[in-house]
């Protein structure tokens, strides 16, 4: 019941928190949910045998889909990360004001709830569900409490994600009626053996609409506009855990059920990706809002996962599944220190900012340490994923590798001006009266720095915990 409990908890306590009254209240409601779906995540993953974690009962019986959840390594990793991160937000966020605070709780739970079931699902209709359940909230979080843009964006963010999940569903559909026995268990799926043709659409059905998830180049386009509007809880569920939808998903679903189709048009894949990583580089280095310039980092940092996941070897397949919590843990930090920075000075702009340093030097340590992070220095954690996945995308096509570690370079530059603009040179009048940060934000960014740096020096936990998964894709392969 392990498995069904990490999606009950969010999803009953985010229904509850829509009747409650008072910001205090929904506060208090929504950490005290998280921190349990987090104590029961540690006890799944950690204490318990497998075969606690697998659940299997009717659900729409008369169609082949059943309730099967279970947790193989990389669902283990990405629920462990969904878990960890709704407390990291919510202590963020504690004493930010929002407009109607249990409906905005609420729904960051309800999302809480369906990335659960999309990591754990083990039947393809099921899966769907889940994966409309995380998208729902996060249209509402946005259009409500969003941006001065955010109808325009929002609309734009549905119509990406809904041209997507049509296409997910009409290729389920066609994989439904091709198994044998009429059934959208995860095992049927995998057991269907379509004709090169039939295989190839398919393909490309599923591949959009996870592409439009993660997100890769061309499909990206909703991003950054989502990432600037959205009020920044939302951002970071949105970077931190629900782009990981894609790139589990491909892993998952497009690489096993299309094994031929995944082969034959994997220099395609990889040089969009790889293409993606270039382009949201160069733009980066051109942002002067913050938020932009960390949405246009994530599409690279997303970019190099793809690619990885399309070079069809052990190595590259172990480096993202480290990168897929760490680039969570990196980004959520990157945000959070945003929205204090926009807090304290009024503004994003960096062109506005600057000696930050002089007057917040806590704040100053701990950027650097989530830049350091974010260009993947040694002894950070997203060195060892970005050193596996650059090793096995070399092992796939050393020109396709030489492309994208251009985007190491690009990283330190859009990353290292940032740091300079915000908290190097003199102070100015927007920046002379800003103070020290302190309370739950400081400790939980301190508490983020440490995980950044041990599992930059002992990355060996996060390796054991998904090789299941990766054994099995390579032996599959």
């Amino acid at each position: 019941m392990i498995s069904v409990s990490l999606i009950l908890i969010p999803l009953i306590t985010g229904l509850a928190s829509f009747f409650l009254n008072g910001a205090g209240a929904a506060r208090a409601w929504s950490l005290l949910a998280s921190l349990v779906t987090l104590a029961v995540a540690i006890t799944g993953i950690y204490c318990l045998p497998s075969a606690n974690l697998y659940h299997n009962v009717p659900w729409l019986a008369e169609l082949g889909s059943r309730f099967s959840v279970s947790m193989d390594g990389m669902g283990k990793m990405l629920c462990l990360l969904t878990a960890v991160s709704f407390p990291v937000i919510f202590i963020a966020v504690y004493r930010n004001d929002y407009k109607n605070p249990g409906s905005f709780y609420g729904l960051m739970l309800l999302t809480q709830a369906g990335l659960m079931g999309v990591f754990l699902a083990m039947d393809a209709l099921l899966f769907y569900f889940f994966w409309e359940l995380a998208l729902i909230p996060v249209y509402f979080l946005c259009s409500l409490w969003g941006g001065e843009k955010r109808i325009a964006v929002t609309f734009k963010f549905f119509v990406y994600t809904f041209l997507g999940s049509l296409l997910m569903l009409a290729g389920i559909l066609y994989i439904y009626f091709q198994t044998p026995d009429h059934s959208f268990a995860l095992s049927s799926f995998y057991s269907v053996v379509l004709g090169a043709k039939a295989e190839s659409w398919v393909f490309w059905l599923f591949f959009i609409a996870f592409a439009i998830k993660m997100p890769v180049f061309p499909f990206h386009t909703w991003q950054p506009d989502a990432y600037e509007q959205s009020p920044t809880a939302t951002t970071m569920v949105l970077s931190g855990v629900m782009v990981k939808m894609g790139i589990f998903a491909a892993v998952r679903w497009l690489l096993p059920v299309f094994p031929n189709a995944s082969v034959h048009f994997a220099d395609w894949v990889i040089i969009l990706s790889v293409v993606g990583m270039l382009y949201a580089s160069l733009i980066a280095i051109r942002q002067d809002d913050l938020k932009r310039m960390i949405a246009y980092s994530s599409i690279a940092h997303i970019g190099l996962m793809c690619a990885a996941i399309f070079a069809h070897n052990k190595t590259g397949m172990e480096g993202v599944m480290v990168q897929m919590f760490n680039h969570g843990i990196n980004v959520i930090g990157l945000w959070i220190i945003a929205d204090v920075v926009e807090q304290k000075t009024g503004t994003r702009k960096l062109s506005e900012l600057g000696g930050l340093a002089q007057k917040a030097p806590a704040l100053a340590i701990l950027l650097v340490v989530m830049a350091f992070a974010n260009i993947a220095l040694p002894l950070t954690n997203a060195f060892i994923g970005e050193f596996l996945m650059f090793n096995g995308l070399f092992q796939y096509n050393i020109w396709m590798a030489a492309a994208a570690g251009v985007s190491v370079i690009l990283a330190a530059i859009y990353t290292l001006n940032m740091v300079q603009k915000v908290l190097y040179g003199n102070t100015n009048e927007i920046t002379a009266n800003a103070t020290e940060i302190g309370g739950n934000v400081k400790w939980i960014l301190v508490a983020l720095a440490l995980i950044i740096i041990a599992l930059g020096v002992y990355p060996q936990p996060l390796i054991d915990l998904t090789k299941d998964t990766v054994n099995a894709i390579v032996v599959n392969r």
